[in-house]
């Protein structure tokens, strides 16, 4: 263990079991546990609604693809985050999250969209019909980010995030998907790939890359998840 105490991370994974949400979070535990964090893990965002636990919580980090959230989980993870707990995750955990829930969607910034698949005339039904090969294009405020400096542009065969978005959020890196010939859309759309968001005395960080255990272990995302959670942490 590293640091001269331990702060407590809080893993929430379930949803939708696609994402793999208890082998994705297991990935990064023994990370987590390396850095100083004791590590709490719970199957629904229940403990979001126990404010004398999440004040002591430094680092939120959910893998929680679809489902639903209850006023009182949203509003204590709102007034945690707000406090000054940090909230990581990647892909559907955290961007296709809670997806009735607009004060989540704001609170997050950023919301799944679609993931364009490939030529219908390849696809074979199997979750492989959305994996299309795109780059992670780093922005110049990327260069110095203590999440991705270092990191350079890179390629990854899998679900790219088509997503919806406002201004508040600080963009690192973004994907661009493409308008193929089968596509309804006729220009190109640029979308973030990682980014952080302020709130309160809070941070968030997201990454869209994350759909399996293989992307999740690719050296640039998994580089830049782990810089994340660290980063945002209390």
């Amino acid at each position: 263990m590293t640091g001269d105490h331990t702060r407590r991370a809080l893993v929430v994974r379930g949803g939708w079991e696609g994402h793999a949400p208890v082998a994705a979070t297991e990935l990064f535990v023994p990370f987590l546990e390396k850095h100083g964090f004791e590590v709490h893990r719970a199957d629904s965002p229940a403990p979001y609604a126990d404010p004398a636990f999440m004040s002591g919580v430094d680092l939120v980090v959910q893998c929680y693809t679809m489902g639903t959230i209850t006023p009182d989980e949203l509003r204590g993870l709102e007034a945690a985050i707000r406090a000054g707990t940090g909230m990581a995750g990647w892909h559907g955990g955290i961007a296709d999250s809670f997806r009735a829930s607009s004060d989540y969607l704001h609170l997050i910034g950023g919301q799944f969209a679609c993931h364009p698949g490939k030529d219908p005339a390849e696809r074979d039904g199997s979750q492989a019909d959305n994996f299309v090969p795109y780059t992670v294009t780093m922005l110049p405020e990327a260069e110095t980010h203590p999440i991705t400096a270092g990191v350079a542009d890179f390629d990854l065969v899998t679900e790219q995030y088509w997503v919806l978005t406002d201004d508040y959020v600080d963009v690192l890196a973004t994907a661009t998907q493409k308008a193929r010939p089968w596509d309804p859309w006729h220009r190109e759309v640029t979308s973030p790939a990682i980014w952080t968001r302020g709130w309160g005395d809070g941070k968030i960080f997201v990454a869209t890359p994350g759909h399996d255990l293989g992307v999740l272990r690719d050296d640039n995302v998994r580089t830049v998840i782990e810089r994340g959670m660290l980063w945002a942490g209390r």
